[in-house]
């Protein structure tokens, strides 16, 4: 018997309310939101729940959407299960997708599992593929930095996966400065269109800042995409009055325990919410326009759990204009 044909028509308006912004100075652009499939994507997340996130975020101009190997639970189940999505609802679309996936953290058992060597890249993507159902993909990063393996190695690495056509554009991911200066001197040699850095970035979370990574891709033209944009839930209204039963921290411990809810981050997240309301946002809308106010950044990485917290997200592109003011505000909060 034959499988019932199954119609996803998106908005016809899905293009008119998004912002995009080129990559660096790429011709390739990015909707200033993208979504992200780390959390929400593997097995434990009901099918129906991931077909309606996902529709919300392309009828809503989110065309890109980011994966890596290792993203489950278990790995490679959200590669698995975007590639049944596309199947189903966007073979017609195709075109008009961003996908992104990488390696770089343990995938299998053995010395070939992981870190940045040609054999594991190339493997990896290749099984990347076949989860998702694609003959390419339209960025492949190194997901973070490798000291065992030669720079060279990894980056020869990245140069094959666009020249035997299976990624379009590659990416550097969890790299910092001096590091990303490096690959990109070798990238350029070999000719490679890499043009994107996704690194961890919110207003608790400085790190590309310190680390050179932040100006470092701005000089050198490469676009930033961040994710955990909203610190794992703790930079909106979730935990303002305790754990929600429904919350991260309550029943998925795998990157936020109660531990990170401590007294004074409590009192930083009260003060940032109370500025947000000034400005007329909640803290995640805050939160996200600030990551995008200064031209640094070419999109921010959000999770879903439910199709409301896409829309919710979406609202930050209203207003990411800043005070100095509000900008010394938010630095006096959370810095201290």
């Amino acid at each position: 018997m034959l499988e019932p044909t199954t119609v996803y028509t998106p908005s016809p308006t899905r293009y008119d309310s998004m912002t995009y912004n080129h990559v660096g100075t790429s011709g390739l652009k990015l909707p200033a939101v993208s979504l992200g499939f780390w959390h929400n994507f593997g097995d434990i997340t009901p099918y129906a729940t991931m077909r309606d996130i996902v529709f919300t975020a392309f009828d809503n101009g989110i065309t890109h959407f980011d994966l890596a190997n290792n993203y489950g639970p278990e790995p490679g189940s959200a590669e698995k299960n975007c590639g049944r999505l596309l199947h189903e609802y966007f073979h017609h679309h195709r075109d008009e997708l961003i996908i992104s996936t990488k390696a770089g953290y343990e995938m299998w058992l053995g010395p070939y599992g992981d870190l940045g060597s040609r054999k594991y890249l190339l493997a990896s993507l290749d099984q990347s593929l076949e989860r998702l159902g694609l003959d390419y993909v339209d960025i492949f990063y190194h997901h973070h930095m490798d000291s065992s393996t030669p720079l060279e190695e990894t980056m020869g690495a990245l140069a094959t996966a666009v020249q035997s056509g299976k990624a379009l554009y590659v990416g550097l991911s969890n790299y910092d400065g001096p590091t990303l200066e490096k690959a990109t001197a070798i990238l350029d040699e070999l000719h490679v269109p890499f043009i994107i850095n996704q690194n961890r970035y919110n207003i608790f979370d400085r790190t590309v800042e310190r680390n050179g990574l932040k100006e470092t891709a701005k000089k050198l033209g490469k676009g930033l995409i961040t994710f955990s944009p909203l610190e794992q839930g703790l930079l909106t209204n979730r935990y303002l009055n305790g754990v929600p039963a429904d919350s991260r921290i309550a029943h998925d411990g795998r990157f936020l325990q109660e531990s990170a809810l401590t007294p004074e981050r409590l009192q930083q997240i009260r003060d940032l919410n109370d500025l947000a309301a000034e400005r007329g946002q909640t803290l995640a809308e805050m939160a996200l326009a600030w990551l995008l106010h200064d031209g640094y950044v070419t999109s921010v990485l959000v999770g879903a759990s439910r199709p409301q917290q896409l829309l919710d997200n979406i609202g930050a592109l209203k207003n990411t204009t800043f005070s100095d003011e509000e900008l010394r505000r938010i630095d006096e909060i959370s810095l201290r």
